[in-house]
């Protein structure tokens, strides 16, 4: 697994009538080690209530596995600590727990929610289990549980991830879509969702885990007649070669360097974007193209783009970044709507989400336009926007970034 890059995409649509999903996902990853650790729960019921109980039980799985609680350790104490609904006699929350590991290994742990599904060659395989019980705790103050719930049942799951697996984990309201209706009286069902994902695969074998999750809530979604019956969530980690980008904004210092700045573009393997008009036209005249004015996504928000022989996407500068950034820091996580890219900054977000290893570099000389005090007053240094994109990239979307300063 040495070089893999972990990805991590889900997406989420909330029950019908409700404003905040009662299921919660969250994930980290560990630059130093390259461990990545995600949380799936599910909450009883939805709506605000449910909203805290899943994202309690969630953190509480998080920060227990990063701090070295054996994974097993941790899904008990969460089960001795959260309660029994009085009137249903089940558990205010259910969880799934994925940890992974240097060099691939993967440690999962559920408790209540649908069975996760490993994705190896396109196909669904099933891997050996062993099954942990825990005690909940009983003291004075906390309610009687019915004999049948005073030990819980926790699936737990170890395998060696191989290039290209996909790990897919869900809670029921993908499961149980469309229940009640003609074609699907008991639910969608488990293997019903599997074989949708296996024609996605079918259909497209690179499909990036955030596409693949969306596209399992867009269905589970229709089944319930597009108005969801249920919290819809889905998670999906992929091992594959890491997708680079390429991000040159600013010219170079040193005028001396603007040779090397073109040379950076023309020779990286992989996508590439350049950000901001005079960049765009020191690279141009360094490799002896031309660069014209795209005219397709005009949008009085940010500037239009241009277009470039060997560039995938030319912006201009600050006001695009400035504008990159605000919406990575607003944008719902999560959302399981597809999405149209309305102007060229919108399309830098795309690309930097369907990245997984985004390198920027940022030219360092001054540009003369920024000191003219007509312009925004809330318009940062280049350097200042472009480290706080990389942190929203490495916080809210877990991706591995590097800047360069020349």
């Amino acid at each position: 697994m040495t070089g893999a890059f972990v990805e991590v995409g889900y997406a989420q649509e909330n029950k019908r009538g409700q404003r905040v999903p009662g299921d919660t996902f969250i994930s980290q990853r560990d630059p130093a080690t390259g461990r990545v650790i995600s949380a799936l729960s599910d909450g009883l019921g939805s709506g605000i209530k449910a909203n805290v109980l899943a994202t309690l039980t969630a953190t509480m799985a998080l920060k227990g596995v990063a701090d070295g609680t054996p994974i097993e350790k941790t899904a008990q104490l969460i089960m001795r600590t959260l309660p029994v609904c009085r009137e249903r006699k089940i558990s205010y929350a259910t969880f799934s727990i994925v940890d992974i590991l240097s060099q691939g290994k993967v440690r999962i742990i559920e408790y209540g929610n649908p069975s996760f599904v490993l994705f190896r060659g396109g196909e669904s395989c099933e891997s050996e289990h062993r099954e942990l019980l825990a005690q909940r705790r009983k003291g004075r103050g906390r309610q009687e549980v019915p004999e049948s719930l005073a030990t819980l049942r926790l699936q737990y799951s170890e395998f060696q991830a191989t290039p290209f697996d996909r790990v897919v984990f869900f809670s029921d309201g993908v499961s149980q879509a469309g229940m009640g209706g003609r074609a699907h009286p008991f639910g969608w069902g488990r293997d019903g969702a599997v074989e949708r994902m296996r024609e996605i695969l079918g259909e497209n074998p690179g499909v990036s885990a955030r596409e693949l999750a969306r596209l399992t809530v867009q269905e589970a979604l229709m089944r319930d007649g597009y108005s969801a019956k249920d919290d819809i969530s889905c998670g999906v980690i992929y091992f594959r070669e890491p997708r680079q980008l390429l991000v040159l904004t600013g010219p170079p210092f040193d005028k001396c360097r603007d040779a090397e700045a073109s040379r950076i573009v023309a020779e990286f393997k992989g996508r590439k974007i350049i950000a901001g008009g005079t960049t765009a036209n020191l690279v141009a005249r360094e490799l002896k193209r031309s660069v014209s004015i795209d005219l397709r996504h005009l949008d009085k928000s940010v500037p239009p783009g241009a277009a470039m022989e060997g560039v995938d996407l030319v912006t201009e500068g600050i006001i695009t970044l400035g504008y990159v950034a605000s919406t990575l820091e607003s944008r719902a996580e999560g959302s399981s709507s597809s999405l149209s890219p309305s102007n060229p900054a919108d399309q830098v977000v795309e690309m930097l989400l369907e990245s997984d290893s985004i390198r920027f570099v940022v030219g360092t000389r001054i540009n003369e336009a920024h000191q003219d005090p007509s312009m925004p007053g809330d318009l940062e240094i280049r350097r200042n926007v472009v480290k706080r994109i990389a942190a929203i990239l490495e916080g809210k979307y877990l991706k591995a970034v590097t800047i360069d300063l020349i």
